[in-house]
């Protein structure tokens, strides 16, 4: 996890996010709580338990954003779930322990572009050495014909199995001068980047894909893919792909024959367990007071089911155990139809830390469509841009469709900032429709052309129901 203190963290947040301070604020010290946690006597470590948080304010406001980018910025691994996707034990439908699975395969994702990164190099030599090799093929001998296929058979199962990254495979072929003249002038050419579009043909693994019972297994912690892997050569597929595209994945798959990956494994777990954030969005959906469950399945049986794991316990994943004693869970939702003082008193106790996000202004929303990194109108500019038109709003236009987009978010449902993508999407669509024919180099949008494009439709209230 990167270090950064309360300020710096709000201080980056503050790049993406608009508003929500006491938000922000909470979150940095609840993040920051966690390195101090860290610089204490292992004893007091075990006893400092995550101050959970629960963010409360409607939808379109910034919660989701806020923990997404504070993973981000701390460099630590981060999962989003929806509470509405989990059911009580004893029904089909998703475990609530599959959080905390998913959570370790974010944390193994993480720890192992970390550890490629540091063999890239060389794993990069001998994916431009096996390049050649496909590039100019070894003289294919002749295969005679054995008097024992099953003891051929056994070998090849053998040889498989042994193929690791101590024992390289042998070219299975004879050399001879010529073709070794020849592959030094390919791999001269490679090195020089004279190759980099050459099409070939490449046998790679063939992805994983989920099925029902891979799903039911993994759902308890148990990897059938790797139980099978041990038993079964994996299956080869090929593909046609260009060589920049071919070094990709030969490189990735050098680099996973020279790193540790039980230590990857470890490092992944241990990082999950001290530096792992869990987002629960929608916990308001679960909670008892809330009439829209009615007749499904027990909410509060959910909640029941979630409590041992943000109080802290073990959880099996296919990389060993984990324990969600220190990881940080961030509860999130609307709050319309229930209150905090729904969820079980249990539960409740464990997000001690309450945060209101507040409804967002006129001037918040001149801000969201403007500041941040990735503003929505910097998005906008940028892809029409590629048609080769060059597109320029007026602080009167923005203001504008920040006026449009509270009225519409007043008489309508307000979803909050999202609002905001719906309006420019319609007021942009004839420019996105003709903008790779128009012959015409640079547009500017005025405050005339927000109302003749959406102010009547946002005067209209029937109109604005179905479109805006």
């Amino acid at each position: 996890m990167t270090v950064k203190t309360p300020k710096e963290i709000v201080s980056e947040l503050d790049q993406y996010v608009i508003g929500q301070d006491e938000a922000k604020r909470a979150v940095a010290v609840a993040l920051y709580n966690r390195y101090r946690r860290m610089q204490l006597p292992a004893k007091m470590q075990q006893d400092i338990t995550p101050k959970n948080l629960l963010m409360i304010g409607p939808t379109g406001v910034g919660k989701t954003e806020i923990a997404r980018r504070l993973a981000k910025v701390v460099d630590a691994p981060f999962v989003k779930v929806e509470a509405t996707k989990f059911t009580e034990v004893g029904y089909v439908g998703r475990d609530v322990e599959s959080m905390v699975r998913d959570l370790a395969d974010v944390a193994v994702s993480m720890e192992e572009e970390r550890a490629y990164a540091n063999v890239h190099e060389r794993a990069e030599r001998e994916a431009n050495k096996r390049l050649v090799r496909l590039l100019v093929p070894a003289i294919k001998k002749e295969k005679k014909a054995s008097a024992n296929p099953m003891a051929d058979m056994m070998s090849m199962l053998q040889n498989l199995q042994n193929n690791d990254a101590q024992q390289p495979k042998q070219e299975d072929g004879e050399l001879n001068d010529s073709i070794r003249n020849e592959r030094l002038n390919v791999a001269e050419q490679i090195d020089a980047g004279m190759l980099e579009d050459r099409e070939l043909t490449v046998a790679v693994e063939d992805e994983k894909k989920p099925n029902g019972a891979g799903d039911m297994y993994g759902q308890m912690g148990i990897d059938l893919s790797d139980m099978m892997g041990s038993m079964m050569p994996k299956k080869k597929v090929e593909r046609t792909m260009t060589v920049r595209e071919a070094r990709e994945v030969f490189t990735r798959e050098e680099a996973s024959k020279l790193v540790n990956h039980a230590d990857i494994y470890h490092n992944a777990i241990k990082s999950a367990e001290n530096n792992g954030i869990i987002f629960i969005d929608e916990i308001d959906k679960i909670a008892a007071g809330n009439k829209n469950t009615s007749g499904e399945v027990s909410r509060e049986g959910v909640q029941r089911d979630i409590l041992p794991i943000v109080e802290g316990s073990q959880v099996s994943t296919k990389y060993g155990p984990l324990n969600t004693d220190h990881v940080l869970f961030i509860g999130s939702g609307a709050f319309a139809t229930a209150k905090p003082s729904d969820l079980i008193a249990e539960l409740q106790g464990r997000f001690p830390i309450r945060v209101e996000l507040k409804d967002l202004t006129q001037d918040d929303f001149v801000r969201i469509l403007t500041e941040p990194d990735n503003a929505l109108v910097k998005q906008y500019i940028s892809l029409i841009g590629t048609d080769g038109v060059k597109i320029t709003f007026t602080k009167e236009a923005i203001n504008r469709i920040a006026e449009i987009a509270i009225a519409v978010n007043r008489d309508t449902d307000n979803i909050g900032a999202r609002r905001l993508a719906t309006i420019l999407e319609k007021l942009l669509e004839d420019i996105l429709y003709e903008g790779p024919d128009m012959q015409m180099g640079a547009i500017t949008i005025t405050e005339k052309y927000v109302n003749d494009k959406v102010g009547n439709i946002a005067d209209d209230k029937d109109l604005m129901r179905f479109i805006l």
